[in-house]
């Protein structure tokens, strides 16, 4: 009993130091999971749009995802049983170390309402769990609510912090903290890692004929359609007024071209309010093993100032071996 509240005491303590969510979370399943009779443990957080993040300990992805259904039917009572009539396989039951048998789950407290649900889940027969259990479970989502909360919100608050209003992409503080993390991790692990500069051609022209609340309409659309076409893994910025920037980690000077010819094409797909048609220089460039974030972010801006003087609409690619220019 003495290890078991010291064991509570010490996770409480780490749940209100903590302001990362990843961290809070992996410390309340933890701690769930340590339970008496607890073979595993699940947190459904609720989003804006009604939908539900799973993270779980001891489930396979198949059965938090089926037990999440289960526990957050009513994110409002006190304590809600789990039961479970899903039928196993063969295969899966060797693989789970048996069928979940029962469990139960309460509310994760927030400000206004439940933030989501914390379960735990156990595999051996026998009756369900105790009432001093649940009150044990109680007392922690109790704790992991607000650290659950807070954390969110710093994390919103993050996000929030690192992206460009204006065109909904990263901003210029967080371009230049992700180029020299994704450079030491090319250098430490090997990895390839490609940049594409971009410049809008002739913006200043543009601002000058239609003033700057029109222009900044402009790039606004600028960056939803950037945003329809970087992959998911790209990193795309916005690094200035007209100038842009996609990082491509695990990527080829070819996947970088294959990009902005991408790139290219949305921009000129069809005029852009009172800009009209518009375009897209770049400059293209791949990490080498003797870069750091200087020198990979200069040959790009020099790729891009030859683009400009070669007559713009193209860009111009610098491996630091052989260069060409390439046109969209």
């Amino acid at each position: 009993l003495a290890r078991a509240e010291s064991r509570r005491v010490r996770t409480f303590g780490e749940l209100g130091g903590s302001l990362d969510l990843d961290d809070v979370i992996a410390l309340v399943l933890e701690a769930a999971a340590a339970l008496d009779g607890a073979d595993a443990s699940l947190v459904a957080l609720r989003t804006r749009a009604g939908e539900h993040v799973v993270a779980a300990l001891g489930l396979s992805p198949e059965e938090a995802e089926r037990q999440c259904v289960r526990a957050a039917g009513d994110a409002h009572a006190r304590s809600v049983a789990v039961s479970y009539s899903y039928d196993y396989d063969e295969d899966e039951v060797k693989a789970n170390h048996g069928p979940v048998r029962g469990g139960v789950a309460v509310p994760l407290p927030g400000d206004v309402e439940p933030v989501g649900v914390l379960a735990i889940f156990k595999r051996k027969p026998g009756p369900p769990f105790d009432e001093a259990t649940i009150s044990e479970l109680e007392a922690l989502a109790g704790r992991a609510g607000p650290g659950i909360e807070n954390a969110r919100r710093f994390r919103e608050a993050r996000e929030l912090a690192d992206v460009d209003a204006l065109t909904g992409l990263h901003n210029r503080r967080y371009f230049h903290e992700t180029l020299a993390r994704e450079v030491a991790r090319a250098r430490r692990y090997r990895r390839t890692l490609a940049l594409v500069l971009l410049d809008l051609d002739d913006f200043k022209s543009v601002n000058d004929r239609i003033g700057h609340l029109a222009g900044d309409e402009v790039l606004a659309e600028i960056g939803a359609r950037m945003r329809g076409v970087v992959r998911s893994a790209d990193i795309a910025c916005r690094i200035g007024g007209e100038e842009f920037a996609v990082l491509l980690p695990e990527s080829s000077l070819e996947d970088a071209e294959q990009l902005y010819e991408r790139l290219a094409a949305a921009v000129a797909d069809g005029p852009i309010g009172d800009a009209g048609e518009l375009s897209l220089s770049g400059g293209i460039t791949q990490f080498r093993p003797d870069d750091n974030r200087t020198s990979l972010f200069q040959r790009a801006d020099d790729a891009l100032y030859r683009a400009k003087a070669d007559g713009k609409r193209r860009a111009h690619v610098a491996d630091g071996r052989a260069e060409e220019t390439s046109r969209a």
